[in-house]
């Protein structure tokens, strides 16, 4: 099982990382906060500080089309915020 799916990279990450050295990753659903610590501190070889987790609910989508109104959902999924200690990068 994959802990760490894929690092999240948007405008606000990118503040968060020049202000105070956090990084953004998406991870498994059923991941728990030592668990993501030990899989960044591996992957990446730096020292995690505070790891703060979130779970992101789906939306409802909708469009319409020639056939009519198709309806769905966007998958849920989990996000970790990873804090470095002072002088780490990656």
């Amino acid at each position: 099982m994959a802990i760490i799916i894929k690092p999240i990279i948007t405008e606000k990450v990118t503040q968060l990382t020049e202000k105070k050295n956090c990084y953004a990753f998406r991870v498994s659903s059923d991941a728990n906060k030592l668990q993501i610590k030990q899989a960044v501190e591996e992957l990446y070889g730096v020292k995690v500080k505070d790891v703060n987790t979130l779970n992101v609910a789906g939306k409802r989508k909708s469009r319409y089309t020639k056939s009519g109104i198709i309806e769905g959902k966007t998958a849920s999924y989990k996000k970790a915020f990873v804090q470095l200690n002072e002088g780490e990068v990656i």
